[in-house]
């Protein structure tokens, strides 16, 4: 089968490989579309993977292709979105429920080989079946939902008429605002550098939008500020703009050696909060369920629909900051 395949830091070639078979309790799935996130430029660059080669991909729906023997909850046929959480369920974090810190940790399409290819390997257990009135290709973008349901709920202590803000308007940052508008935000206000993501924020109806936090006016800060870009410079900038009893929260993945300055005296002083959010815990089937219920809208998520052959100008086009999500297609 074809594959994009990552084979050395800032290396990626789409080449043909072995086509995969089921274990047991796995299904194959003939991949209908796969879409490129931050994660993906963090392996090319040689993190997260803890060895290379690897097939990235870990936001994808297809389907059903072929099953293991044990398999009786799908059949060929039946499209899937897929959960690329891989836990050993057996470490201190995993037996306490926060397997998204398991010390073993894995993905498909991190770890293990993705849906960036025709053909993919899941366990039965990781599919999330289709309803009819959803496209195949669209039920990509659940993966990523999925980590902004985590990310809220993380922040499960935020009341009714909170004033957010969100750095960054890509896929992440929409996403964010679209679950702030419903959990109880008064106000959603987004920062970015790029016009057209800012734009993109106003159609899906910010409070504000802006290219500096300096332009909106609220002295006294935000209840939940949210950095959505991974940014050093954002990072270090969304820390000041939280208000007193406020919450920080770190939702994008800044590269291993970003460092931000933080005020001791005012975190202690002002009562702030200051936590992440790490990839999926128990939000994907829920993500799936507001997908389903049109809490999105692919069309504007999705921005280009590139062929997987075209891996590599695919993710020029992200690193570049072009578009919003941008899928590959086999």
């Amino acid at each position: 089968m074809k594959a994009a395949v990552i084979s050395a830091p800032g290396k990626v070639e789409v080449t043909t490989v072995v086509d995969p078979t089921p274990g047991p309790r796995e299904v194959v799935v003939s991949v209908a579309a796969c879409g490129l996130c931050g994660t993906d430029l963090h392996i090319l660059q040689g993190e997260f993977a803890p060895t290379l080669p690897v097939v990235p991909g870990h936001e994808f729906a297809g389907t059903v292709v072929a099953t293991g023997s044990a398999v009786t909850e799908l059949a060929e046929g039946d499209r899937v979105a897929v959960d690329p959480s891989l836990y050993c369920f057996e470490c201190h974090y995993c037996r306490t429920g926060r397997n998204n810190l398991c010390e073993r940790w894995a993905a498909i399409g991190v770890t293990t080989s993705g849906g960036a290819a025709e053909f993919a390997v899941a366990p039965v257990a990781n599919c999330v079946k289709l309803p009819d009135h959803i496209r195949t290709e669209d039920a990509a973008l659940i993966e990523p939902l999925s980590c902004a349901v985590r990310g809220y709920d993380i922040l499960r202590s935020q009341q009714l008429g909170t004033q957010v803000l969100i750095y960054g308007s890509g896929t992440m940052g929409l996403m964010m605002l679209e679950l702030a508008k419903r959990t109880g935000a008064a106000g959603v206000d987004v920062v970015d550098i790029n016009p057209e993501r800012l734009a993109t924020a106003r159609t899906l109806g910010c409070s504000n939008a802006a290219g500096s936090a300096d332009e909106l006016d609220r002295p006294r800060g935000w209840d939940v500020v949210i950095d959505a870009t991974g940014n050093e410079r954002a990072i270090q900038d969304a820390l000041g703009r939280v208000g007193k009893g406020g919450t920080f929260l770190q939702f994008g993945v800044a590269d291993y050696a970003a460092r931000a300055t933080i005020e001791p005296y005012r975190i202690y002083n002002q009562e702030i909060t200051i936590t992440g959010s790490m990839a999926v815990l128990h939000s994907y089937e829920r993500a799936a369920e507001l997908f389903a219920a049109g809490v999105l809208d692919p069309e504007i998520f999705i921005s280009d629909r590139l062929p997987l052959d075209d891996y590599a100008g695919a993710l020029g086009r992200f690193q570049a900051g072009e578009g919003r999500k941008i899928q590959v297609l086999p």
